[in-house]
C-alpha cells in the first residue's frame, strides 16, 4: 500500500462522479432482475476487481453471464461462455445512451431483461431513457477515484478479517454509491415498523457499518464513514481516533450520528493505512461498546490482542 494516494476534490469531478453513479444503477438493475435476492441487499452490490467494479455470474433468459465496470480502460464488459461486447465509457456518452447501448448489447447476448429504468435513492429523478444532461466523463478523474477505491477495498478486507461475527462483504452499493463493509450483532432490531421494504431489510438487525463515500451534496468531500444502528445511547461521547483537529469527528444527521475521517487528512497522514485502521477499529469500539456487543466473543484470532482492551 505505499503507492501516493491522489486527491480527489468533490466540485473538480462531481459531474463525471454523478454521471459514473447514474451508469452503475442502470447495470445494477439489471443485476437485480438478474440474481436471486440474498439478504440485506447484498446480491445487488458490486465488487472491487483489479480494474474496476464486478458482478460476478448471473443468470436471465436462459443465459449465464457476467459484468465490469472497467475503470483501467473505461468501458463496462459483459461475457457470456460464449461471446462478448464491450461499451466505451467516454465524455459525452449520456445516461439515456448509455441505457440504449447497454440494453441492445445485452439483447445480442441473448439477454431479455426488463428493468426499472429510472434512478433510485438519488437526487437526480429523469428516466434512464431520457437523461441526456449526465454526460460527463473526465476519465483521468475516474482513474484518481479507481486508486482511492482499491486502497481503501483492501484496508476493509483487513478490517473485516478481524471479525468473528456475521459480516457483509466489502462491496459497493449502486443507490448510495458508497463501498461499505457491515458488521451484525446477531439481534432482530424491533423498531423498524413503517419502514419502507429497502430500509427495512437492510437493516433489519443491530449493525455497525463502515465504508467510504466519494462525497454528495450532504457530505461535500469524500470521507471514510461509520455508523451505529440503532443508534446506542452515549455513541458521540465515545472517542475517536485519528484525534482532531486533522482526524476523526463525529457528524449529527436526522437518521443519526456520523464518525467521519476526512480522505484529505487519511491521504496525507504518515501512515494512511495505519490511520484508516485507527478509524475504523475506534468507531467500532465506541458503537461496540455503548451498544452492548461482546468485542472479545466476535474477535477473530486475526484481530491484534491489545485492541479488545481499547
Amino acid at each position: 500500500m505505499g503507492t501516493a494516494l491522489p486527491p480527489l476534490p468533490l466540485d473538480e469531478w462531481r459531474e463525471t462522479k454523478d454521471t459514473l453513479h447514474l451508469f452503475l444503477q442502470v447495470l445494477g438493475k439489471v443485476r437485480l432482475a438478474a440474481t436471486p435476492p440474498l439478504n440485506h441487499w447484498w446480491h445487488v452490490a458490486y465488487r472491487v476487481s483489479a480494474r474496476g467494479l464486478a458482478y460476478g455470474r448471473m443468470h436471465h433468459s436462459g443465459v449465464d453471464f457476467d459484468a465490469e465496470v472497467d475503470l483501467v480502460d473505461h468501458r463496462v464488459v459483459l461475457r457470456t461462455p460464449q461471446d462478448t461486447r464491450a461499451l466505451e465509457l467516454r465524455d459525452g456518452l449520456s445516461v439515456a445512451e448509455f441505457h440504449t447501448h447497454l440494453m441492445a448489447a445485452l439483447a445480442e447476448l441473448g439477454v431479455d431483461v426488463r428493468i426499472r429504468a429510472e434512478p433510485f435513492g438519488v437526487p437526480m429523478t429523469t428516466p434512464f431513457a431520457e437523461d441526456t444532461e449526465h454526460a460527463h466523463y473526465d476519465a483521468a478523474a475516474v482513474s484518481r477515484y479507481f486508486t482511492v477505491l482499491s486502497f481503501v477495498d483492501r484496508v476493509l478486507a483487513e478490517f473485516a478479517g478481524r471479525y468473528a461475527g456475521k459480516a457483509s462483504p466489502v462491496h459497493l452499493f449502486w443507490h448510495s454509491f458508497d463501498l461499505a463493509y457491515t458488521r451484525f450483532s446477531g439481534r432482530k432490531r424491533p423498531d423498524l415498523t413503517g419502514a419502507d421494504p429497502v430500509t427495512a431489510e437492510a437493516y433489519s438487525q443491530e449493525v455497525i457499518s463502515f465504508g467510504f463515500w466519494p462525497g454528495d451534496d450532504a457530505l461535500p468531500y469524500p470521507a471514510l464513514y461509520s455508523y451505529t444502528a440503532p443508534e446506542p445511547d452515549r455513541l458521540t461521547a465515545q472517542p475517536l481516533r485519528p484525534l482532531q483537529p486533522e482526524g476523526a469527528a463525529w457528524l449529527g444527521r436526522d437518521s443519526g450520528s456520523l464518525a467521519v475521517f476526512p480522505y484529505e487528512a487519511l491521504r496525507t497522514a504518515a501512515d494512511p493505512r495505519a490511520a484508516a485502521l485507527d478509524f475504523l477499529e475506534s468507531a467500532y469500539a465506541a458503537g461496540a461498546r455503548t451498544a452492548g456487543w461482546d468485542l472479545v466473543a466476535l474477535s477473530s484470532s486475526t484481530r491484534p490482542p491489545e485492541l479488545l482492551t481499547d
